[in-house]
C-alpha cells in the first residue's frame, strides 16, 4: 500500500511544478464582509460585529462580468464567506447574479442566521454546497464561539437547510482544541443522526486570535488520537474526513481524506477579500508577501496569470530545516497558512509526531 501512495505523491509532486507554470483557478474565494455576529476565539481574520469595509453591489456585479468573460468555459466555483456572508443585506442579489451568469457556489457560515425563509431564498439564488461550523457540544461550542445559544441556533440554522433539500451538499466543519477533543465519540452520534453529506474534522491553527490561545493547541497524543479517530469512523463508513492542510505521512495520507495533501494557495485557488484585495487562502496571513493587489486598481485576470509568484515555488526552499527533510518531496514545506513569513519556518509539521 504505502508504495502506491508513494507512486502516487510522487506523481502529485510533478504535477505540482506544471501548476506553477500553468496554475488553474478552480476554486474563487469572495470574503463579502469582516462582520460578524459570533465572537470566535479562533477567528483567522479577527472579525468583529460592527466595522469592515465593504464592496459595494456594483463593483461585485462588475467583478462577476468580468471573470465570467476571461474564466468563460471553465467558471471557477465560487466559495462565499465572511465573517458571516448573511450580514450582507445584498448577498441575494450578488449571488443571485452570480447564479444568473452560470457560476457554482457554496458558502461557509455559522448558521445562526438561517432559518427556513433564508434557506429557500439561498436554495432560489443557486447556493449548492455549505459549511456550518458545530466546533463542540453546547457549552463548549458556545464557549469557544464566545456567543451565548449559539450551539442551539447553528443546530436550527443546519436543521433547515437539512429540511429544505435540494442543495447538494450540506457539511458539518468542526475545529478540535484541548477543550474538545474529548467530545469527539459524541459528536460522532450527533452527526449520525444529521442527514448531512460530510463532517469535517480540523485541528485549531496558529492563525488570527488563536495565536493568543496557546493552551488550546493540541499535544502530540491528541493530534494522533484525533487521525486515529476519523481513520476509523472512515473504514466504518462515515463521510469524515480531515481538511486539505498540512502533510500527514504515508500512514494516514489518503486515510482521512479522499486524496493526497496539496496546498492550493496560489495554484488552484484566489481570494477577494472584503476591501477589494487580492489575496490565495484566506487564512494566509495578509502582508506585502501574499497581497496581490486589489480589484478596484489591479486587473484581476492578469493578477492570475502573472501573480502570486511566492506561491508558485517550493516553499521547502526558504527554511534549511525543510530544504534537507527526507520528506521534502511529499511536502513542499507544508500549507502556506500555516507558515511563518517572519521566521521563513512551518509552525505546523507532524514529522516526528505521525510519522
Amino acid at each position: 500500500m504505502n508504495n502506491i501512495k508513494s507512486k502516487h505523491m510522487k506523481e502529485l509532486a510533478e504535477y505540482k511544478r506544471q501548476l506553477w507554470e500553468k496554475p488553474i483557478l478552480r476554486n474563487l474565494f469572495m470574503e463579502l464582509t469582516l462582520r460578524c455576529n459570533e465572537n470566535c476565539i479562533h477567528c483567522g481574520s479577527k472579525c468583529t460585529s460592527t466595522g469592515s469595509e465593504e464592496l459595494p453591489l456594483s463593483v461585485w456585479q462588475d467583478f462577476l462580468d468580468k471573470i465570467a468573460r476571461d474564466f468563460a468555459g471553465r467558471l471557477p466555483m465560487l466559495s462565499i464567506t465572511g465573517g458571516e456572508p448573511l450580514l450582507r443585506k445584498d448577498l441575494f442579489e450578488i449571488m443571485g447574479y452570480a447564479h444568473s451568469l452560470g457560476f457554482r457556489w457554496g458558502m461557509t457560515s455559522n448558521g445562526t442566521l438561517i432559518d427556513g425563509d433564508i434557506a429557500h431564498r439561498l436554495y432560489e439564488c443557486g447556493m449548492g454546497t455549505v459549511s456550518i461550523s458545530i466546533d463542540g457540544l453546547r457549552e463548549t461550542h458556545d464557549s469557544f464561539r464566545r456567543t451565548k445559544g449559539g450551539y442551539d441556533a447553528a443546530m436550527k440554522g443546519l436543521n433547515a437547510l437539512i429540511s429544505h433539500g435540494g442543495f447538494k451538499h450540506i457539511q458539518v466543519t468542526s475545529v478540535i482544541h484541548k477543550q474538545n477533543i474529548a467530545e469527539l465519540e459524541e459528536l460522532y452520534e450527533i452527526m449520525c443522526g444529521l442527514d448531512i453529506d460530510s463532517w469535517r474534522v480540523l485541528n485549531i491553527e496558529p492563525i488570527g486570535r488563536a495565536k493568543e490561545h496557546s493552551e488550546l493547541v493540541l499535544l502530540p497524543e491528541d493530534y494522533r488520537r484525533m487521525f486515529e479517530f476519523i481513520k476509523d469512523k472512515r473504514r466504518e463508513g462515515m463521510p469524515v474526513l480531515y481538511g486539505c492542510t498540512h502533510y500527514l505521512g504515508e500512514k494516514y495520507e489518503r486515510e482521512v481524506r479522499d486524496w493526497y495533501f496539496l496546498c492550493n494557495a496560489g495554484i488552484y485557488t484566489a481570494s477577494v477579500m472584503a476591501n477589494g484585495n487580492i489575496g490565495t487562502c484566506l487564512d494566509i496571513e495578509r502582508r506585502a508577501e501574499t497581497l496581490q493587489g486589489n480589484i478596484l486598481t489591479h486587473d484581476f485576470t492578469d493578477v492570475w496569470n502573472n501573480g502570486f509568484e511566492y506561491f508558485r515555488s517550493d516553499l521547502a526552499q526558504r527554511n534549511s530545516k525543510c530544504s534537507e527533510c527526507s520528506s521534502r518531496e511529499f511536502c513542499g514545506g507544508g500549507s502556506f497558512h500555516s507558515w511563518d513569513y517572519d521566521r521563513c519556518e512551518q509552525q505546523v509539521c507532524f514529522k516526528d509526531i505521525l510519522f
